[in-house]
């Protein structure tokens, strides 16, 4: 196999065992950051994924990791909103929404999505060596290099646009994000353009954040002594992702 392979059969397999053990943590509830820790693996997974599409096998992992993403986000979105919500002072509100946590987590370890991720993901890298064998996987290295270029591409298109959409800003630099650190030996992001994708991305999750609790906050009556300070940290994000994005814009017109 060539060194691109191998390196794709490692990665898996070091995402498999943490998916596992994920798994395990979810089912023993041992600590709570396992389902967001399931939710990054998964992530860094389809990542690895986006690049490889035609490569056998890689569509079926693709839709069943998706399928568990969706599975998770509500139950993830709903942990971020309680640890908020205690943080502010309204724990009753905040343990209302982590009532029944451990069954919680125990569903989504026995969860079908779940089961199918691992199945797949078990006999993935036979699927990848035999492409290897015949020859599917040729000029990996050049594949992916010009699959992740175009990522680079549309995160700079979007970034010069003055009526940039945030919500599809967030999407654009976590895959240019996570497609860089997957395959790293291809230099796509230097150590500074990494850490300016991490803080934008860290910037607008705060945005996105609190836009989801003031659209929560119209349906949910014990929300509503939270809306003014969330508005106030909307505009403050909205502030900070400015400056970041235009750091990041900056430093992408130069890459």
């Amino acid at each position: 196999m060539s060194a691109m392979l191998d390196h794709v059969v490692a990665q898996v397999l070091v995402l498999d065992v943490r998916l596992l053990a994920c798994r395990e943590r979810l089912a023993a509830d041992t600590d709570s950051e396992a389902l967001h820790d399931l939710r990054t693996t998964l992530r860094r997974l389809r990542s690895l994924l986006r690049p490889l599409r035609g490569l056998p096998g890689v569509d079926h992992l693709e839709d069943a990791a998706k399928s568990l993403g969706t599975l998770t986000t509500p139950l993830r979105d709903r942990e971020v909103l309680a640890a908020q919500l205690i943080a502010q002072g309204h724990g009753q509100a905040g343990e209302r929404r982590l009532e029944g946590r451990a069954r919680t987590f125990a569903g989504v370890a026995a969860s079908p999505q779940l089961h199918r991720v691992l199945a797949i993901l078990e006999a993935f890298p036979m699927f990848l060596r035999a492409a290897g064998r015949e020859g599917l996987a040729e000029h990996l290295r050049r594949r992916l290099d010009k699959r992740l270029e175009k990522q680079w591409r549309a995160l700079r298109a979007a970034l010069d646009d003055p009526a940039h959409d945030r919500h599809r800003l967030r999407l654009l630099i976590k895959r240019a994000r996570y497609g860089a650190e997957a395959y790293p030996q291809l230099g796509h992001a230097g150590k500074r353009l990494q850490r300016l994708l991490r803080q934008a991305q860290g910037d607008l999750g705060d945005w996105h954040d609190r836009v989801q609790w003031l659209l929560q906050a119209r349906d949910q009556r014990d929300l509503s002594g939270c809306t003014m300070a969330w508005e106030q940290e909307l505009q403050a994000a909205e502030g900070e992702s400015d400056i970041t994005l235009d750091a990041l814009r900056k430093a992408l017109a130069r890459r």
